[in-house]
């Protein structure tokens, strides 16, 4: 209901977007993201022992994610955008 809303809403105003197949993770930088902090937080020594402290590791990981990363995977999304083109919506190699 709500992706209704907001497609109605996004069109009505003439703002364009990309019809984007609903379980491609190829289309989802974010995650790549989650694996490089979750990355970090594993090669913390010591681990994070309780909630508290895991908090504090992830907002200092999080702050410590190069920013270069991120703007390479953000660059990339031309590339991954047309690999699910090209496959149909189906899986590719990224």
């Amino acid at each position: 209901w709500t992706m209704q809303i907001v497609t109605a809403r996004l069109q009505e105003v003439g703002v364009p977007h990309m019809v984007w197949p609903a379980m491609s993770p190829d289309l989802n930088p974010i995650e790549h993201v989650w694996d490089q902090l979750k990355q970090r937080l594993d090669d913390r020594t010591p681990p994070p022992r309780d909630l508290a402290e895991l908090r504090v590791a992830l907002v200092e990981e999080w702050n410590a994610l190069p920013q270069n990363n991120i703007m390479r995977l953000v660059r990339s999304m031309r590339h991954h955008c047309q690999a699910v083109i090209a496959a149909n919506g189906g899986n590719t190699h990224y």
